[in-house]
């Protein structure tokens, strides 16, 4: 019996160790999967953009070849762009710019004028979220201003500030304050009851209150105004620079109309398309990254 106690205890050691390996084979194939999954939901995502933008391209191409068309095709676009696109860095003096240097120009205008919106919508905001007489002396007002349309705000600017830098700051704090304001007080005010309560127990001064529970509670709500706030910021500055003059890409859009640069006109289209678009995607995954992916994407 002592024997065959010896004889077994062997075989069962040596049968151990492809157990082990049996159980670290499996985590492969997991990692395989997990990465062409990704690839999968990237192909998803670039793919059917890119189908739609070059059928469109196609579409273009060939109606704007025909005789008598008052548009160019996108090949005579790039050709008569291409030192634009190649060099959007040159700088002759004067209103004698690449794209780069108006594009550059617009956005410090924006980052501006939406900063100040973005500090001053908020307060007012948590104000009339937080106060019901601040709320029924203050929302209709706003109300009624949001349906002004931003170059409607113009002439009054340049009547108060009589230049066109501040003028243009104005009417983007005054275009995109307004859904930062609404959006605010709608978040305070659905701050959970519960909330208010713990913080009555823990007892917060107002300051603790509004940075601790107040914010986080209506960060989703806040960041859904700020990216509707910053794409109006994006279209009020182009509407006013085309009137107030001076280097941005607004100024270069009018300036192509008047010289009969349609090429142009359609580049600097495109450039302002695609710097809406990150402008929004920045907001928006910052919003992901303050409220933990409870914000709109």
């Amino acid at each position: 019996m002592n024997m065959q106690a010896i004889k077994t205890e062997p075989a069962t050691a040596l049968a151990k160790p492809p157990v082990a390996s049996v159980a670290l084979s499996p985590k492969q194939p997991v990692s395989f999967e997990r990465y062409a999954k990704m690839a999968k939901e990237t192909a998803a995502r670039v793919i059917p953009p890119l189908i739609v933008v070059l059928l469109l391209g196609v579409m273009w191409e060939l109606l704007c070849r025909r005789t008598g068309s008052t548009l160019p095709p996108p090949s005579k676009v790039y050709r008569d762009t291409k030192e634009l696109i190649f060099d959007p860095f040159f700088d002759n003096g004067g209103l004698d710019k690449g794209l780069f240097w108006h594009i550059s120009a617009s956005l410090q205008r924006v980052a501006f004028g939406y900063s100040l919106a973005a500090v001053v919508g908020i307060a007012l905001g948590t104000l009339v979220g937080q106060s019901v007489w601040a709320m029924r002396g203050l929302d209709p007002i706003f109300q009624v201003l949001r349906t002004i349309p931003p170059l409607a705000w113009l002439p009054l600017a340049l009547a108060a500030f009589r230049d066109g830098q501040p003028s243009a700051i104005f009417v983007i704090f005054i275009t995109s304050i307004w859904p930062i304001i609404i959006n605010t007080a709608v978040g305070i005010r659905n701050i959970p009851q519960d909330y208010r309560n713990v913080a009555a127990v823990v007892q917060l001064n107002p300051v603790e209150f509004f940075w601790k529970v107040m914010l986080p509670a209506a960060a989703p709500y806040i960041f859904t105004g700020l990216r509707i706030g910053i794409g109006l910021s994006w279209l009020a500055i182009i509407a006013a620079e085309m009137l107030i003059g001076g280097v941005g890409i607004g100024f270069f859009i009018w300036d192509a109309w008047n010289s009969s640069h349609m090429s142009e006109i359609i580049l600097a289209l495109f450039y302002v398309g695609i710097v809406g678009f990150v402008l929004d995607r920045l907001i928006a995954g910052l919003g992901k990254l303050v409220t933990h992916g409870t914000s709109v994407s």
